[in-house]
């Protein structure tokens, strides 16, 4: 099987953005001393997970595309509610 390095830089570039979001909530964590999800890891969530999803459609795997697409529905949703509580807060 030949690999296509273009591909493997979106896979392997999805997958750090993937993994970054726990060490960006873990750090937050630790300087508020309280379990926090900063907006941040929403963001690298929905980055990884459609770069993930890109990779899968390319690799034609069902099973990871589906994992992946379902995935950035609930964090695309979580940055709706952050943005309208902030919305809210403004007003």
């Amino acid at each position: 099987m030949k690999i296509n390095i273009f591909w493997l830089i979106i896979g392997l570039t999805g997958q750090a953005f993937f993994t970054l979001r726990f060490l960006i909530q873990w750090i937050t964590t630790e300087k508020k001393r309280e379990s926090v999800v900063p907006e941040m890891f929403w963001h690298f969530s929905i980055i990884g997970s459609l770069l993930l999803l890109s990779y899968a459609i390319y690799r034609r795997d069902p099973v990871f595309i589906l994992g992946q697409s379902l995935g950035s529905i609930v964090y695309f949703r979580n940055l709706y509610f952050i943005h309208k509580e902030k919305r809210h807060a403004d007003s």
